[in-house]
């Protein structure tokens, strides 16, 4: 190991050991409920369950909490320490599994206030963070990313995609004491940027001058018309004309019916609206841009990214369809440690779990193909000795014939 290589290492070593972890929950056993709580706040809130799904790459691995109800909301949430992101990285990470092919609901977790009474959360209830897949029908697959600054949730601006398949995902938010931040989807990075840009925490920092105004002699039109193209004499040709095939029906009465037309057909000499040849324009000035100065209402905060009292997750959601599973939750101070943390959690698994859908797949092609061909056999059978009984019939009918 040369000694780049062994420098790293001891790098990456040290992220991890002093690292802090603030939650981590992998619902590997039914002692998920000592530290869940569901909202009491509605009677009909779905429940969840225990569950590796249909299909899986380690049964106790894989083991996740499942929405069991369709068309229900759904609030459950797990408190731990209070902290305060100051100065920190946060990341905040999970896997989600939509198994039942969903059609509309939410995939996503909400941290909240330290101070969040659980038993009464509802989809009203103030958070900090909103973070996660949200699916209905083909055109809202995203990727949501909510932030909560002076009382309002911010939508991201950006049009992050979420994975809209059946299998297990890992979904990662990296939030940076810089104001910057990273989404990642499967440890691959799918946005980042800076927050004051793509969310509307304050107002903008440049803006239009307002006192400017595009110059009176600017032009801005690229192409012009050929002053020296004129229009071909054979050119104005009627766009319709009558049919020449057309014939006055033999019981046309030009008294009662009128003075027969012919119809109207399209003219195939017709060359549409002449226009003159297009050139460069030597006046061009290009596209005018409006001037922008420094916004004054602009007040810059150095800590869009803080939040001083971190301490509870939860999941509060809609779905159509249940049957999606939430599993290898993590919230912790360091990048290296959720990479570690997905690597040996659903990087581990992963393979394993498409491939028995795999092998469900298939399957279950052979059975629905031995069932067609059972089909298909039953109904020529069913044919055959229906025309069977057609001939034998007949012959009932002839020898009765003979016999008169």
């Amino acid at each position: 190991m040369n000694r780049l290589s062994y420098s790293l290492l001891i790098l990456a070593i040290v992220a991890t050991v002093y690292s802090t972890d603030y939650f981590v929950e992998k619902f590997e056993d039914e002692s998920y409920k000592s530290r869940w709580v569901k909202s009491a706040a509605k009677s009909d809130l779905g429940d969840f369950k225990l569950s590796h799904g249909k299909f899986y790459g380690d049964a106790k691995k894989d083991l996740g909490l499942q929405t069991s109800e369709d068309a229900r909301f759904y609030a459950i949430s797990s408190k731990f320490d209070e902290f305060s992101n100051e100065g920190k990285t946060l990341v905040i990470q999970f896997t989600v599994k939509h198994e039942q092919k969903i059609d509309c609901g939410g995939g996503y977790v909400k941290v909240y206030p330290s101070d969040t009474n659980q038993n009464e959360i509802t989809g009203d209830s103030p958070y900090h963070i909103m973070f996660g897949p949200d699916i209905c029908g083909y055109d809202k697959k995203k990727v949501h990313v909510i932030f909560t600054y002076k009382g309002k949730n911010l939508l991201t601006k950006k049009d992050i995609k979420c994975k809209d398949d059946e299998f297990t995902h890992l979904y990662t938010l990296i939030l940076n004491s810089d104001n910057t931040y990273e989404v990642r989807i499967d440890g691959e990075k799918v946005e980042s940027g800076k927050l004051e840009e793509d969310w509307d925490f304050t107002v903008p920092k440049r803006i239009p001058d307002p006192n400017a105004k595009k110059p009176s002699d600017w032009v801005d039109e690229e192409k012009i018309d050929d002053s020296t193209d004129t229009k071909p004499e054979d050119w104005e040709k009627p766009e319709h004309i009558p049919d020449p095939e057309a014939k006055k029906p033999e019981d046309w009465d030009d008294e009662i019916d009128g003075t027969w037309e012919p119809p109207m057909i399209d003219n195939p000499e017709y060359k549409g609206v002449w226009k003159a040849r297009q050139i460069d324009n030597p006046a061009y000035k290009g596209p005018w841009v409006h001037p922008e100065i420094d916004n004054p209402d602009y007040v810059e905060d150095n800590n869009l990214y803080l939040y001083k009292d971190l301490g509870i997750i939860g999941f509060d959601l809609w779905q159509v369809k249940s049957g999606t599973i939430f599993d290898n939750i993590i919230i912790t101070d360091s990048v290296k440690r959720a990479e570690d943390f997905g690597n040996e959690t659903w990087g581990k698994t992963k393979d394993a779990e498409k491939k028995m859908k795999d092998t469900q797949d298939e399957a279950e092609r052979k059975k629905e193909e031995e069932d067609r061909k059972k089909r298909e056999a039953e109904e020529k059978a069913k044919k055959s000795n229906d025309e069977d009984g057609e001939s034998d019939s007949e012959k009932s009918t002839h020898v009765h014939d003979d016999e008169l």
